[in-house]
């Protein structure tokens, strides 16, 4: 395998709404859908591999980590798109009136790292992160 080339993620998650879920990330998210059965359905999301698995609902308490001053969701995940694939994105969920946990807004203006970053909830509690920066080359600068 070449040095830098990136490979396509795996990543299972819960859901107690399987059809509330395949409706969100097939509609709102813009995910292809591919293998399914009654129990669990498999996405494109933005070329990484996604399951959401049906699971009953848990009275787990949400956690979270201060960060900026704000409460950023643990355990999250998400994508890290190219600028202007975020701002179109961004632009595409506000549209389609998502709520927020963390609005979209830049991190490190003029700085190392400097991103775009943003942060919002399933249908079912699970916590995405969709980011992005203005230097490619900066993702593990410190």
């Amino acid at each position: 395998m070449e040095k830098n080339k990136l490979l396509p993620f795996h990543l299972a998650i819960p859901v107690h709404d399987l059809e509330k879920s395949r409706n969100f990330y097939k509609n709102v998210l813009g995910c292809e859908e591919g293998r399914s059965s009654d129990h669990w359905v498999d996405f494109n999301l933005f070329g990484h591999q996604l399951v959401i698995h049906y699971k009953e609902k848990s009275d787990e308490i949400v956690k979270t980590n201060p960060v900026d001053g704000k409460n950023v969701p643990i355990p999250h995940f998400g994508v890290i798109l190219e600028w202007d694939q975020f701002q179109k994105f961004s632009t595409n969920l506000v549209e389609k009136n998502i709520s927020f946990i963390i609005d979209p807004y830049i991190r490190f203006r003029g700085l190392p790292g400097e991103q775009a970053t943003m942060f919002f909830t399933d249908p079912c509690g699970n916590a995405l992160e969709f980011k992005s920066f203005k230097d490619f080359n900066q993702i593990f600068a410190k």
